[in-house]
């Protein structure tokens, strides 16, 4: 597959095994690249109920907790799933191609 313009490379694969991420910078947006069962997920790091960094928390199954207030997010939708958070964190879309994870901010 050949990557279009607009996509930023941001790692590559094996830099991350399972429940594990890797915050990063991208277009001056806080990110963070998550692995979760397999699969690759970016998401703005900041929690959408308190800004923190939700790198300090922990990832169960698809879902990210913020260790400040126990909320879990989606990976994939970036919905809350729990209170108190009740606001969205924004997703991004991931490409991997040749051994390297890409995202893009449009």
């Amino acid at each position: 597959m050949n990557v279009e313009a607009g996509w930023t490379a941001v790692a590559t694969t094996d830099e991350l095994h399972d429940a594990t991420m890797k915050p990063f910078e991208l277009d001056g947006r806080r990110l963070l690249l998550v692995r979760a069962e397999g699969r690759y997920f970016v998401i703005d790091e900041m929690c959408s109920h308190e800004d923190y960094s939700l790198a300090l928390g922990c990832i169960k199954g698809t879902r990210i907790k913020c260790s400040l207030h126990g909320s879990y997010f989606d990976l994939a939708s970036g919905q809350p799933l729990d209170e108190p958070a009740d606001e969205a964190i924004r997703t991004f879309p991931v490409r991997t191609d040749g051994g390297t994870i890409y995202t893009r901010v449009d």
